[in-house]
């Protein structure tokens, strides 16, 4: 099989690249990300990846950078969700980061971002003759597998390309070590405007989770 892959950063490659190696013919990247935001750090990810990729020899192109379309196809339902999520100000005594993030609504709004991506990766991947197309996104705990499976079988069959669904989480872990041994940049957010917001919520809750549990830990010692 010629298998294009999907991929939005160097550091969520790595595993993907390897293990579906083992079964394709032949294997190159596709950087599609217009969710990015700002554009400096679309150039640094895509920088990232194009430097491993030419450490491995992997065949990487990327498509035009166009947050503008971002903007009309994903953002008014992400700006329409803000009310509901705690994350972004909405009275809340959320108990995990699940309720935190409102991810049952957050979801509709990440749907639509792989909608967008991976029907630009399969349109890429129809048109020079790969034959099936699959995404790094699946290595990340942090996505919506279901949805971004859907979505990758609803870019790939109208083109009659094989969706290439995977589930990598269990190697999230070996992907974290593998990238910091290699000094890769990791990012601290997963990409669009929205996700800037919720990581520094995400961040602000876990450590005021772990102050409130060192605190009753102290009573009751």
């Amino acid at each position: 099989m010629k298998l294009l892959l999907h991929a939005c950063c160097g550091p969520c490659a790595l595993m993907p690249l390897r293990l579906l190696a083992e079964d394709a013919d032949e294997i190159a990247v596709f950087y599609s990300n217009s969710n990015i935001a700002p554009e400096a750090e679309y150039e640094r990810r895509w920088d990232e990846l194009q430097r491993y990729c030419g450490t491995q020899g992997i065949p990487v192109q990327r498509d035009a950078y166009d947050p503008n379309e971002w903007e009309a196809k994903v953002a008014p339902v992400g700006e329409s969700l803000k009310a509901y999520s705690p994350a972004f100000g909405a009275e809340s005594s959320a108990a995990s980061v699940q309720e935190l993030l409102d991810d049952e609504r957050r979801s509709e709004r990440c749907r639509l971002c792989y909608r967008m991506r991976l029907q630009k990766a399969a349109a890429f991947a129809a048109r020079e003759g790969f034959d099936g197309l699959a995404s790094s996104l699946a290595v990340s705990p942090y996505q919506f597998a279901t949805e971004m499976d859907e979505e990758l079988a609803r870019a790939c069959e109208p083109l009659g390309l094989v969706p290439v669904i995977r589930d990598f989480r269990p190697y999230y872990r070996e992907a974290t070590a593998l990238s910091r041994e290699l000094g890769m940049y990791r990012q601290n957010y997963c990409g669009c405007r929205f996700s800037v917001a919720e990581a520094e919520a995400t961040r602000a809750f876990i450590k005021a989770q772990r102050k409130a549990r060192k605190a009753a830990k102290h009573e009751r010692e």
